[in-house]
């Protein structure tokens, strides 16, 4: 018995050598094989790559090192619509543009009030008689304010054929011969009195009141030679001195008349 377990234990020790020894083998001839360059027909060996990384490539980035773990590139990206700011001050205003197409006529509108009677026009027929007066005057007193000043009456006496303009103080010679003008007027205390009866613009006669601690009635005639569309009326001129002429609204101080005496065409 104990020569059957001798010869097991033998046994098993020459076989436990003879497996060390195959192992010291195949140790040794490993660096031989790793060294040893792999057939011209095998494949190469390839690297790990990402899905991305011939992208990179083909931006111009430089080529990465497989071997190293690179943290990706961030970029922030800002969403500018949600960053509202204050509101501005307003723009200065645009030419205007192009003037667009004319628009349909409107509805008619109201009539609007009558207005004042317009100045008498030409002469008719020259072989028909003519006729040519006025006689106005003024109620209110006048303190002349600039160097030439047109004296204004506001009293109709006679007005024939609207030939004498009431609002601009003026007879217009429609009916072309000689007429006939005065011109009555009251001076003022201490105040000077100086008017001419004007033909167009040019003076013809003076009326003419030194300042006086009285004052008095002054009156002035002329007979003119017109032609159509001539101008007859009475300026006021300022000098130095104030000038002025007296009335109220009890009694007429200042009346200026006119009337044809021989027309130029009978």
């Amino acid at each position: 018995m104990h020569f059957v377990a001798y010869q097991l234990h033998s046994s098993l020790e020459l076989k436990g050598a003879a497996m060390f020894e195959v192992l010291l083998s195949i140790l040794l001839l490993l660096p031989l094989v790793a060294s040893v360059p792999p057939p011209s027909g095998a494949p190469p060996k390839t690297t790990c790559r990402r899905c991305c990384d011939h992208l990179e490539s083909m931006e111009g980035s430089p080529a990465r090192n497989p071997g190293l773990n690179q943290m990706p590139e961030i970029r922030p990206y800002i969403n500018m619509t949600i960053l509202k700011g204050d509101k501005g001050d307003r723009g200065d205003k645009g030419t205007p543009g192009k003037a667009g197409a004319d628009g349909p006529p409107g509805s008619r509108g109201p009539m609007g009030p009558k207005g004042t009677k317009g100045q008498a026009g030409a002469p008719g027929d020259a072989c028909k008689t003519h006729y040519a007066a006025f006689s106005v005057g003024r109620r209110k007193a006048l303190h002349s304010m600039d160097y030439y000043q047109a004296l204004v009456f506001d009293t109709v006496f006679v007005n024939l054929h609207e030939h004498f303009n009431m609002f601009k103080g003026k007879f217009y010679c429609y009916v072309p011969g000689i007429y006939y003008f005065n011109i009555n007027i009251h001076t003022w205390n201490f105040k000077e009195t100086y008017l001419h009866i004007m033909q167009n613009d040019q003076e013809q006669v003076i009326v003419y009141a030194q300042p006086s601690d009285r004052s008095i009635m002054q009156s002035q005639s002329i007979m003119l030679s017109l032609e159509q569309n001539d101008e007859v009326w009475v300026r006021l001129y300022k000098r130095e001195r104030e000038n002025a002429v007296y009335s109220d609204d009890v009694d007429v101080y200042i009346t200026f008349n006119g009337y044809l005496i021989k027309p130029s065409l009978e």
